[in-house]
């Protein structure tokens, strides 16, 4: 019988296949696979930054409603199971590898994020779920999660990001993220720039899908929100939107109760998240989730003492992302995770702004040791810029599992 360790490696099989967008191979193999993707109500999300924030919020709030709940994020920060999880549990690998036999054998050949998605659907439908709630990969349109078919959407930010897939303009990008909009599926958006919301205003008159945004139809909820930062609030209101959405689907009403608990307790790792005294760490990876991060910081450093580690993957803007943090810290120190996309420390140091003071040191943990020393007693170190080397040292301090053969997505 196949185990964890076997899906693991296969994965890391197919993952040399890339990226290859599009919708057909996936409604191949779920066909063959009895369409478990039909045997739940589904919300779906897509954004620049935001969405895993804001789909967590949305299962965190159906769940104490008393929803039985399934999520489905991406990527993971130390194991593969992160991604897929039933009532706010990570899933079972090793029952995750009997079902991926069953993926292989409809002789489908689908690339790294396709075996995911088709195997969260499979998951969560043999789980039993009665609301999934589902984060878009890579833009929209011709994602695989796309393949879901949703109640509501919600589209969370917009920015340029994976230019190489999904355009170069704010416009294109925003035509590929409204790829998600379903026929009298309500769509929920939060602020975004002028031309991305023209453009997907005029995507939903053509489909037709009702339009709400944030700060005109929708409002923050004045409840306390667990999660740290107040883009998180704009993140809230269109959680509740969804959760209210999913719970009238079922014939349920969602008491203010359920939604305060959820916000309450909400739990998203790596995100302005505090590990002891001395070390925030946060996943930021674009320039619109350091500028938010680096918007975050003077309230959650207060006049300690700021020293930002980070780690940056080829492709990514990293002289506009340290260009956003680096004022923020009084030393910069470059690293270079173990993703093998990560730049050199030495060469995302001389792209670090002039006159901040920037160190280099190749391994991530030997790094975190110099920013603690370089923090001193009351100083703050800040780890940023890559989901890589966040999920790296968020399990080397919490002494979480790791998986024994780390795999990612190709980009």
């Amino acid at each position: 019988m196949a185990t964890y360790a076997d899906l693991l490696a296969r994965l890391e099989s197919v993952r040399a296949l890339g990226v290859e967008l599009g919708l057909e191979r996936v409604r191949r193999a779920l066909a063959a696979l009895g369409d478990p993707q039909r045997r739940f109500t589904a919300v779906q999300l897509a954004g620049t930054n935001g969405k895993g924030s804001t789909s967590a919020m949305t299962e965190s709030i159906l769940r104490a409603a008393g929803v039985r709940t399934g999520l489905y994020t991406s990527p993971h920060l130390s194991r593969f199971t992160e991604r897929i999880r039933v009532g706010g549990r990570e899933a079972d690998g090793d029952r995750l590898a009997a079902l991926d036999a069953r993926i292989v054998a409809t002789g489908v050949p689908l690339t790294y994020f396709e075996v995911a998605t088709v195997l969260a659907f499979l998951y969560l439908a043999e789980e039993g779920v009665e609301v999934a709630v589902l984060e878009t990969g890579l833009g929209g349109r011709l994602d695989a999660v796309t393949t879901c078919e949703p109640i509501a959407t919600a589209i969370t930010s917009l920015a340029l990001d994976h230019r190489d897939y999904l355009g170069d303009t704010l416009r294109e990008i925003a035509r590929e993220k409204a790829g998600i909009l379903k026929p009298g599926a309500p769509c929920f958006v939060g602020a975004l720039p002028r031309e991305a919301d023209d453009e997907i205003a005029r995507v939903a008159a053509a489909v037709p899908a009702p339009l709400s945004r944030v700060g005109q139809e929708l409002a923050a909820p004045e409840v306390p929100i667990a999660l740290l930062g107040d883009h998180q609030r704009a993140n809230a209101a269109l959680a509740v939107a969804l959760a209210k959405r999913a719970a009238l689907a079922l014939g349920r009403a969602l008491a203010p109760e359920a939604v305060a608990r959820g916000l309450a307790d909400v739990r998203w790792p790596g995100r302005l998240e505090r590990v002891g005294d001395d070390v925030l760490l946060d996943c930021a990876h674009n320039v619109e989730g350091a500028h938010a991060l680096a918007a975050a910081l003077p309230a959650l450093a207060g006049t300690r003492r700021v020293v930002l580690l980070t780690s940056i993957v080829h492709g990514k803007d990293a002289a506009d992302i340290l260009a956003a943090l680096a004022p923020r810290a009084r030393t910069l120190v470059a690293t270079s995770s173990r993703n093998p996309r990560a730049m050199a420390a030495a060469a995302l140091a001389r792209l670090a702004p002039p006159l901040v003071e920037t160190q280099t040191v190749d391994d991530p943990i030997a790094g975190l040791a110099r920013a603690r020393q370089l923090a001193g007693p009351g100083g703050l170190v800040v780890v940023a810029g890559s989901i890589f080397l966040v999920g790296e040292l968020r399990a080397h301090l919490l002494h979480e599992d790791v998986d024994p053969a780390p795999t990612s997505d190709p980009v």
